[in-house]
């Protein structure tokens, strides 16, 4: 009976042992798991989306092993929080990264729009076209006029929204440069591309909108 006592005893030990270097192998994998989410955390947005495949690959892992690291302890609801914990601060993080990249994917093709609109001579984020004068805004009017034209056909309601808003900078940036000695020739020419450029947005830009608004119903 001494025997089996003993035995029961040190079968005990042995367990409490296992269980407490298991919690423990557990615990390390849980803190390596906080770990690389605050470090990906830390990473500009820009930069991890260059890398975000593996990122995302390497997340899964670690997510899988530290969560098969808790699943066999009977008490684990400490473990399981931390890595709820993480795990929301990571999709957190990949949300903003995923959402910063559409605006920067937005914010080029609006650029490249502004570019075959306005011509090589377009200074980036110079909206008030001091770069635009006397001697080139005829070549900027015909430049835009004519792009909208070829591409009327593709513009979407936001696309026109920025047209609009470009032409009437460059409308803006014409009454300067009318007091800097803008020519009648070249005036009159203006006069013009303007006549063909009203009705083209008025009618175009309609077009786009019922166009979204007839996708929207279906």
């Amino acid at each position: 009976m001494k025997t089996l006592k003993l035995i029961f005893f040190a079968t005990s030990i042995i367990f409490v042992a296992c269980n407490d270097s298991q919690k423990e192998m557990a615990q390390k994998k849980v803190t390596g798991y906080e770990n690389y989410v605050d470090s990906i955390s830390g990473v500009a947005a820009d930069k991890a989306y260059e890398n975000w495949e593996n990122i995302e690959i390497a997340f899964k892992e670690k997510k899988t092993e530290t969560h098969n690291a808790i699943v066999t302890l009977k008490e684990h609801s400490d473990l399981q929080n931390a890595i709820d914990e993480s795990t929301l601060k990571y999709e957190t993080f990949k949300a903003e990264v995923i959402a910063n990249h559409e605006r920067m994917e937005i914010e080029k093709s609006k650029n490249m729009m502004r570019k075959s609109l306005l011509g090589t001579s377009y200074d980036d984020g110079d909206m008030k076209f001091t770069w635009v004068n006397k001697d080139n805004i005829l070549s900027v009017y015909q430049n835009f006029v004519d792009t909208v034209d070829k591409n009327k056909d593709s513009y979407s309601r936001e696309d026109w929204d920025e047209i609009k808003m470009l032409y009437e900078a460059i409308d803006t940036r014409k009454n300067t440069v009318e007091k800097e000695g803008l020519t009648s020739s070249d005036n009159r020419k203006i006069a013009g591309l303007k006549l063909k450029f009203a009705p083209m947005y008025t009618i175009n830009r309609m077009g786009a909108k019922s166009e979204e608004n007839a996708k929207a119903k279906i």
